[in-house]
């Protein structure tokens, strides 16, 4: 939201103020957007295309446990009384996305200072959802008052643990036994 909030400007929607707020199933009841741009969550996964990183080492010096990959999906939602305003407001926030597909640490950290790493960004990709999938989302939040929505996916969050790795034992030895098969061992009826 911060990204859209920062690139806005009046003049591009006809001098219209839009408001930019992360919104919670209730909010969609009460419709408090005249003109904007909302952002709900509608899923929380695990990312499951990259390796699980290890872990960092703590302040402590000791690693850390590995990190949790995830992906946050969720819906961009165009509000206006006026279709045009809205179709306007879509393709702007969609154009906006577009040009900045990574959001890096210095934006993520605007609200809360040291949440991710200065060598941290998240990748913003338009999401997949079927078009009964969003009706369904739309029925279940908001009773029937559909508003132009477009799904998106945040990835990749990594998570990391508060607590620290717990130390193996080192392997000191390896042992393999080699042998042949025997005459009564399946595989070895030609013998």
């Amino acid at each position: 939201m911060r990204l859209l909030r920062s690139s806005y400007r009046p003049e591009h929607f006809d001098g219209n103020e839009l408001e930019f707020r992360v919104f919670g199933p209730k909010d969609f009841i009460s419709g408090s957007i005249q003109s904007g741009v909302s952002l709900f969550v509608y899923r929380v996964m695990a990312e499951g295309t990259n390796r699980t990183p290890g872990g960092r080492r703590g302040p402590n010096g000791r690693v850390q446990r590995g990190e949790l990959p995830l992906e946050a999906h969720f819906l961009l939602t165009a509000w206006a009384e006026d279709p045009s305003l809205q179709n306007t407001i879509v393709g702007w926030m969609m154009r906006t996305l577009e040009d900045t597909p990574t959001l890096p640490a210095t934006l993520l950290n605007a609200v809360w200072s040291n949440v991710f790493r200065p060598d941290e960004g998240l990748e913003v990709v338009l999401g997949d959802l079927s078009t009964e999938d969003l009706f369904h989302i739309w029925d279940v939040i908001a009773e029937h008052s559909y508003q132009l929505s477009v799904p998106y996916v945040a990835r990749v969050i990594r998570i990391e643990s508060l607590l620290d790795r717990e130390p193996g034992v080192p392997a000191v030895e390896r042992s393999f036994a080699f042998g042949s098969l025997g005459p009564s061992q399946p595989g070895n009826e030609g013998d």
